[in-house]
């Protein structure tokens, strides 16, 4: 049945009680469809004030996140996983529990706060923000033509199908893509992963892997519509990423080493695993047809030679939560500014008009399960975050934001409470429903206790 979804650096298993209430109060210590999109964007979000409770609770909340992490590796729901959740300035709850591989001979160890796991499509809001800084001082622009910076994409056309000597059938687009039908996943470029299409298209052409950076840099791939036409998840932030890397003259990992990640102290966040990093790494798993979850191979390197903007970064659950607690920050966090808060405003709002985000069945079924965020609650997209136009039975009301990672992580941003969490854990395919539930109860017990 596919699923339905609604949807210190030192290591340590869980923080003790009374740093854990007292840290609420003081800054972090860690350095589809087709429909016509819309030019309008919403306007910003109401800002509410920051949550507050006491002491009390956020003990029950921290016993309560600790107790799902390890119901969950007790029931052979993962091998490990790692949560946390913040406010805009302090920490709320931090739990760590199970093994970083299964392969008990690979001598791993536990699952800690430090622990480095491939974040995969988490990165594509870090490379969202690195666009928007560029946009900001008058680099890029949201609306103008894309070929302007990556001249290839005006060969871009639309794939409408096979002849019957089975050559791809591909038409040219009506319009240029922009900036912002990259951002919003409205260029019309998907992944092979959800689609029966590009699948056929990569084997009849011989092209990499549609999850490696190198096939942006490399190869100029159809879309499945026209822009602005309707909305499909793919490949186009690895396109924001070379746009990025175009007009600023550096590579990508430089580029976020010295715009992003070093300013926000996230030093355990990287493209490559250097020796460092790959000795406190989780190993991937892949769950079996019994159920039960086994260690697989994972291409790694210390610098891969095309760095991903859409899937890449390996991380923590404390840097990631850095990351997240800028964007509670309206683009900043300890003083240190990445965007203005007038950027982060567009960018946690709907920016595709009426359209809405659809379901992605499942293609490529070793990569991902079938797959819908929230069946039956209208969703739309800013510049790199879904938006929920209507409250979740987690307690997250409407307008909040949140995406994923196909290694199953996850994160959300409560903008108006000021809370943000992300889930970590290592294994495929992607939306695996036990792994899922755990982030779900996760986010159901933090607006529980905190009474929002």
């Amino acid at each position: 049945m596919p699923l339905r979804i609604w949807c210190s650096r030192t290591p340590i298993r869980s923080p003790s009680r009374p740093s854990l209430a007292a840290s609420a109060c003081r800054r972090s210590r860690s350095p589809g469809s087709i429909r016509r999109q819309s030019p309008a964007t919403s306007p910003g979000p109401p800002r509410s004030r920051p949550c507050s409770t006491d002491g009390e609770a956020l003990v029950a909340l921290q016993d309560d996140v600790q107790a799902i992490l390890d119901r969950g590796v007790g029931a052979g729901d993962v091998v490990g996983a790692v949560a946390q959740v913040v406010t805009g300035d302090g920490l709320l709850a931090a739990a760590a529990a199970g093994e970083r591989s299964a392969d008990a001979a690979a001598g791993a160890g536990p699952m800690t706060l430090d622990t480095v796991c491939w974040i995969a499509s988490m990165t594509k809001a870090v490379t969202g923000t690195a666009a928007m800084q560029l946009v900001e001082r008058g680099r890029l622009h949201l609306d103008a033509p894309a070929s302007s910076v990556l001249p290839n994409l005006a060969d871009a056309g639309v794939l409408e199908g096979f002849d019957d000597g089975g050559q791809p059938v591909v038409r040219p687009a009506r319009a240029p893509i922009t900036l912002r039908h990259l951002l919003t996943h409205t260029s019309g470029f998907g992944y092979d992963t959800w689609s029966e299409l590009l699948l056929r298209y990569q084997q009849a052409a011989g092209t990499v892997s549609m999850t490696s950076g190198e096939l942006v840099a490399t190869t100029t791939m159809p879309a499945l519509f026209d822009p602005g036409e309707g909305w499909m998840y793919g490949i186009s932030i690895d396109i924001v990423g070379r746009m990025v890397e175009e007009v600023s003259g550096r590579r990508l990992d430089h580029y976020f080493d010295e715009h992003i990640l070093g300013p926000l102290g996230m030093g355990s966040t990287s493209f490559g695993l250097s020796d460092a990093l790959q000795s406190r790494s989780a190993a991937m798993h892949a769950r079996r047809p019994d159920g039960s979850l086994a260690a697989i191979e994972l291409a790694r390197s210390p610098e891969p030679k095309y760095p991903s903007g859409g899937g890449g970064l390996y991380s923590t659950v404390e840097d990631y939560c850095r990351f997240l607690q800028m964007i509670l920050g309206r683009g900043s966090l300890d003083g240190v500014a990445i965007l203005q808060p007038e950027t982060v405003d567009r960018m946690t709002v709907n920016n595709i008009g009426d359209l809405r985000v659809v379901a992605l069945p499942a293609v490529r079924r070793e990569l991902t399960n079938d797959a819908e965020f929230f069946p039956g609650v209208a969703k739309t997209w800013g510049l790199t975050f879904q938006i929920n136009e209507e409250p979740l039975p987690t307690g997250r009301p409407a307008g909040g934001l949140m995406w994923a990672g196909i290694a199953n992580s996850y994160f959300w941003i409560d903008m108006g409470n000021q809370i943000a969490g992300t889930y970590i854990s290592q294994q495929l395919p992607f939306a695996d429903p036990r792994s899922y539930r755990l982030y779900t109860d996760i986010e159901t017990a933090t607006y529980k206790h905190l009474d929002i």
